[in-house]
């Protein structure tokens, strides 16, 4: 990866912001806190469940898996990848809380109305008939997420110029799976 930005603070509040300024409709559709899997820690979270943003701690395999380029999950399911699963590829360096977002987002576009003429509603647009890679060049290109991601990041409480040891993916629910 040779373009790298600001990582993403796993914060609610942040994400939130994040994601209504780019085209979510306020109040619609929140991200929280999930504090455990326990049943009473679950029934806290408010619902429909449209996603999961799940962020872990990266180990020795995950970064060879990286440096060999092996590092996408779905590479090996991707001939068997529905044509309705919104993906994109991470080529930008420290993206991946954005690039969780947008998978959340995507998949979620037919219970979500996108603010007409809003980032979000181009951006889907845009990338709509694009391939996972197309899509990652798109998407490292773009001047106006890379701003709206680095005043994200900026707007958390941890120190941006920390380095960071974790990795956000997204769980999304498409036709079932």
């Amino acid at each position: 990866m040779g373009k790298r930005w600001i990582p993403l603070e796993a914060n609610p509040d942040v994400m939130n912001q994040f994601m209504w300024g780019l085209g979510v409709p306020e109040g619609d559709v929140q991200f929280c806190d999930v504090y455990g899997l326990d049943d009473e820690l679950l029934a806290m979270v408010p619902q429909p469940v449209l996603a999961v943003l799940f962020l872990y701690p990266l180990t020795s395999l995950d970064e060879e898996k990286e440096e060999s380029g092996a590092s996408d999950a779905s590479t090996a399911e991707d001939k068997d990848l529905s044509k309705k699963v919104y993906f994109t590829k991470q080529t930008v360096g420290n993206a991946c809380g954005t690039v969780g977002v947008i998978h959340a987002i995507g998949n979620a576009t037919s219970q979500i109305k996108l603010v007409e003429g809003s980032y979000f509603e181009r951006f889907y647009k845009k990338t709509a008939d694009m391939d996972p890679v197309q899509r990652a060049a798109f998407l490292e290109e773009d001047d106006e997420m890379e701003d709206a991601h680095s005043v994200a990041a900026s707007a958390g409480d941890t120190d941006a110029n920390v380095d960071v040891n974790e990795h956000f993916v997204c769980f999304s629910c498409v036709d079932g799976r």
